[in-house]
This record gives C-alpha cells, structure tokens and sequence, in this order.
C-alpha cells in the first residue's frame, strides 16, 4: 500500500505517565506496574494546563490571499448586455481571491514570525491573528523554499516569544504538544511523543532531516508550534504521511536548529538563507559498497565529486570518500549531512569523520558562504524562439546554492518561467542549465539572449537536468 507526503501541521497522543511525570509526581519507576484508576483528586487533576499557558500565547494564525484576475467576457463591454445580465458576467467573477490557512510561531518579541513557506507561496498579503484576537497585517521578510520556511514581521506590542529549544538534544519517547488551529475551528492544543529523529526522503524541502511524531496533524496545523514539556519550540509542524488526507500518526516537524538558522539570516536583513558552503556532490552508499568497503551497515554518504577551489577541495576531501559524521554526530546519507552541515554556524570549521582506504581520518572543512563568482545578469527572453518566456541568469556558486543545483557546472541556468509562455509549454523547469543552442556552447546570460533573437526552423537545446544532459529538438 502507497501513501503521499501532506503539507499541514499538528500534534496529539498523551498518556497518565507523561501527565505525572509533568506535575513533578512520581518518577516511572512508581509505574512499573499495570495502570490504575486514579486514587485522589490531586491525581485526576494532573495537566499540561502550566506548559500550555506558556506557550500558546506565542502561537499565531497566519491567513493568505491572492487576487488572480479572470479574463472578462467579451460581452461585458455591450452595455445593452449589462442592462440584462448585470455586472456579474453569469455569475462568474471578474476576480478570484486564492486563500490560504496556516499557523505559526512568535520567535522574537520585536514581531518575528516563523510559519511554513507553503502557507504563503504565491500570497500577496499576510495577516496575522494572535492568541488574543488582535490581527495585524504581515510583511514577508524571507522565504527560504529548501527548508519550507518562511519569516514574518509584525508591528505589535506585548508580543510573547517562544524560547528555542535545542532539537538536537531531543531523543525518541520525549513528550511533546503541538499547537496550531486546524481546519480554521480556532486554536488547538493536541499531546504525542518524539518517534524518531532524522528522517529523511519526506519530500518537503531539500534541506531537511526531520523529527517524526504520533501527532495528529491536519490541514491549517501547518507552521504550528511542536514544543517539549519544558514550553520551548522544538519544531514547525509541517506534513504528515497520509493515504486519505487524515491523519494516520505519522507528522513530521522542521528542527529548531534549522529554524534557528533561518531566523539568523532574516534578523541579519538578508532576502536569502546564508548557508555553509560544502564544494562537493555526494551519492547515497549502498549495501554493495558498503560490505566491499568493511562496514556493517549502509550508512554514510559517498563523495562523487568535488568543486576545484571550494571548501570540500581545500579540506582535502577526495572523490570517493565516505562521509560517516559531521562534528561527531552520525549521519546516514545526503540528506541528513545536507541538514547537518547547513545548521553549521558560519564562519568555523566543521569536522567530518571520513573512511578512507579503510582508514578513518578527520577531515576539516571551513564553514563559508558560497561566492558569487560572477554577476548574475537576469534576462528575460523574448522572440520567437522555443525559450521565449524563461528569466535566465549566470551560474555561480551562490546562485546554485539558492537554486538547489550542482555547482560544478558552467552555463546558463533558468530562475524563472513566466505562466503560459512558449517556454513553459515545452516543459522548461526552474533550475534547468543550459549548456548550448543548436551546437553552440552558451556561457552567459547574455549569449543566450542574442543566441534566441533570431527566428530559426528548428532549435537544438542542450539542458543539464538532475544531473543528466539532454539535448531536444525544437520547431522554430
């Protein structure tokens, strides 16, 4: 049986243990035996009412909106039809208003907000309603796609921030509640555990190693606080895995550390997420390599490659090095060292365990942003070219690192599509590299734009795409 990855967001599960244990009663110890009907009101009473005050106050809804314009019949313009049929065009708007429903999380007094980059993709306006009813218009001061993350700004006093915890001293079984509002039916308080950590492959992101949760977590839970028995934000509620849409028990949750991050570049005034710059391309180690290479078990990450100059190179990490820990911390394969290396502070050094020849050194690696090698040079292309349409920039470093490309390659790589165009019906995809035209090789924005002036009977386009080239042929 099949399931599907959900973004939403929330969190549920409790037990009499966990509500002990939080109003300081006995250790489990005093529950090795079968469970009992409470004895005294004082037992009956036991809650997370304490935990709750403190934190649901720095839990926000976060509305979307966007007016998308719709083509007017053409019959509208004759006022003797309007005399008739009204204004409404048979009750078909002139403008539709696309909604979105989600929370998020007071992070910073001054009016900092973190929700998940899905509740306001595409939205133009952002409004805010606290805990105590008071709404305030939003302003989006970063989107961060790779990590679906997004930070707001709010002007409003008496805000109450949440402390963040830190989500790498989490371990499986810890208790945690989840606060968001879904289905829009208000604020929500739900109970679970942490069921594991680090999970990768959820496909939200590409940044990722999410912590895996028993909550419930439904639509409009999305940006919703997964805070610990302490009151301090673990996570954002994000998705859930679902067969119907319902929730079956499985949530995931954005890390804190990596919330952290993205909350330091917004407060920095930066429209992007600073990250470390790694220099290398990796490959997942499978079974095979792994028995040939003497270790028990498939976990690592394998060096496929490695950028000339970049900080992988100048650390002295080889092709076909496995990667085994970051910091001393393990990591299973790219995704996971891809979250553990991003959550890195800039401007150290960082230290990975690596097996080598069957040996395993230390390798250091400077934590350093990547350049911007050369200017970017957006273009849009025009003409009567199969292109037409695609907003197109020079490849850097920095910009492979936005886009979430390889940085080994040279050429032209797509950041836009504009709906509709020639290039979108041909299927162009945002992050496709160009490397040529009609045999041609293309190094600059501006090549490509001269390259498509012109009117040809057919086009040769070479694209690099997920790692492979292909090269299609198009009508002029």
């Amino acid at each position: 049986m099949s399931g599907r990855i959900k973004l939403s967001g929330a969190v549920v599960t409790a037990a009499l243990l966990a509500s002990t244990m939080l109003a300081g009663a006995p250790s489990s110890s005093a529950f090795a035996q079968d469970r009992q009907v409470p004895e005294t009101r004082q037992q009956v009473s036991l809650s997370f009412a304490p935990v709750v005050k403190k934190s649901a106050p720095s839990v926000v809804n976060v509305y979307g909106a966007r007016v998308e314009r719709r083509p007017q019949n053409p019959f509208m313009d004759d006022p003797f039809f309007r005399r008739f049929f009204g204004d409404g065009g048979f009750g078909v708007p002139r403008e539709q208003v696309q909604r979105s429903l989600g929370s998020g999380v007071i992070v910073d007094a001054d009016g900092l907000i973190v929700t998940n980059n899905h509740v306001i993709d595409g939205m133009s306006e952002v409004k805010v309603a606290l805990a105590d009813k008071r709404e305030f218009e939003a302003t989006i001061l970063l989107r961060d796609p790779r990590t679906d993350l997004a930070v707001l700004k709010i002007k409003a006093k008496e805000l109450s921030a949440l402390e963040l915890a830190d989500s790498d001293k989490i371990e499986i079984g810890d208790l945690s509640l989840a606060i968001g509002n879904p289905f829009g039916v208000g604020q929500t308080v739900t109970q679970g555990i942490i069921s594991a950590l680090a999970r990768t492959q959820v496909g939200v992101g590409d940044a990722q190693s999410f912590i895996q949760t028993d909550a419930a977590i439904n639509p409009g839970n999305s940006g919703g606080a997964l805070v610990d028995i302490h009151g301090r934000l673990v996570g954002i509620n994000t998705a859930i895995f679902s067969r119907s849409g319902g929730s079956v028990g499985i949530g995931f949750a954005i890390p804190s550390s990596m919330v952290q991050v993205v909350v330091a570049s917004a407060k920095a005034g930066a429209k992007t997420v600073r990250r470390p710059w790694f220099g290398a391309r990796l490959q997942v180690l499978t079974a095979d390599v792994a028995d040939g290479l003497g270790l028990d078990r498939p976990a690592g990450s394998v060096v496929a490659s490695v950028v000339e100059k970049g900080p992988a190179a100048e650390g002295g990490l080889k092709r076909s090095d496995v990667i085994l820990a970051v910091d001393g911390i393990a990591v299973d394969d790219p995704e996971s060292f891809g979250y553990r290396f991003a959550t890195r502070p800039l401007g150290g050094v960082t230290s990975l365990t690596v097996l080598r020849g069957g040996k395993r050194i230390v390798v250091p690696i400077k934590l350093s942003p990547a350049p911007e090698t050369r200017p970017r040079e957006p273009v849009t292309l025009t003409g009567r070219s199969p292109l037409s349409g695609l907003t197109v920039m020079n490849l850097s470093p920095a910009l492979a690192e936005e886009l979430s490309v390889e940085t080994g390659n040279e050429g032209v790589i797509v950041g836009a599509i504009e709906e509709g165009s020639p290039s979108a019906r041909v299927g162009f995809q945002k992050g496709d590299l160009i490397l040529a035209i009609n045999g041609e090789r293309i190094a600059t924005s501006r090549e490509l734009e001269t390259a498509t002036r012109e009117r040809k009977r057919s086009w040769e386009v070479t694209i690099s795409r997920g790692g492979k080239t292909v090269t299609s042929v198009f009508g002029g």
